[in-house]
């Protein structure tokens, strides 16, 4: 069985198209077919790692170096363990775009789709950008899942629309003065307020109910 023949045995079980897969990778749908096909035997390694990863086998079994095309060795019942739990994933949008105060999420032509758990009830992910959302544990690049609504309640992590840019603040109303304020989980950061026309900028997109960060 050649190497491509293995990319393509393991995109069948996982029931991913080749769209898919290119996707999953950042590549294009021809390449997946050449891959495949074996009109391009020489596949670059980083390919073969985040191929390896998205089909959740080894770069070892997909070069035919190892028969097995199980990750985790056969001979360990993971049942045994009380901490460790089966994990059954579903694909969230990446939020991608700001156009005009309107979010572009992501399409079947976009490569920004992030796969978690089923139990995690959210319409689009976000990437976080910078350090203002660190007393929250929100950290530079770590994704963060957002269930969407157009308000939250006084306090809650938002994703919030601003003068096309999306930002993770905590959202705290003041009736009393008709404002909106954006409040940072970082004492570095002023907080922003927001009040009469200025309020037309603002557009609440949803509420953080979850992050995903990677181990370092």
């Amino acid at each position: 069985m050649s190497i491509g023949d293995r990319i393509r045995k393991q995109r069948l079980k996982k029931d991913l198209s080749q769209e898919d897969l290119a996707k999953m990778i950042g590549t294009t749908r021809q390449n997946i077919y050449k891959y495949e096909t074996g009109i391009v035997s020489n596949i670059p390694s980083d390919k073969i790692e985040a191929i390896a990863r998205s089909l959740q086998v080894s770069p070892a079994y997909l070069m035919g170096w190892q028969e097995s095309d199980n990750i985790v060795s056969e001979d360990i019942d993971l049942s045994l363990y009380d901490n460790i739990l089966p994990i059954k994933t579903k694909k969230i949008p990446l939020l991608g775009e700001i156009a005009c105060g309107v979010p572009i999420y992501a399409d079947e032509d976009r490569e920004c789709y992030v796969e978690v758990g089923t139990d995690i009830r959210a319409d689009f992910a976000l990437k976080a950008k910078g350090d203002s959302m660190i007393g929250a544990y929100i950290r530079d690049g770590d994704i963060v899942f957002i269930r969407k609504q157009p308000t939250v309640e006084e306090g809650e992590i938002a994703a919030v629309i601003i003068d096309d840019e999306a930002t993770l603040k905590r959202v705290y109303f003041h009736k009393e003065i008709g404002a909106v304020e954006l409040r940072a989980d970082n004492i570095a950061y002023k907080s922003l307020i927001y009040s009469g026309p200025e309020l037309e900028q603002l557009h609440i997109l949803g509420k953080a109910i979850a992050f995903q960060s990677d181990v370092k």
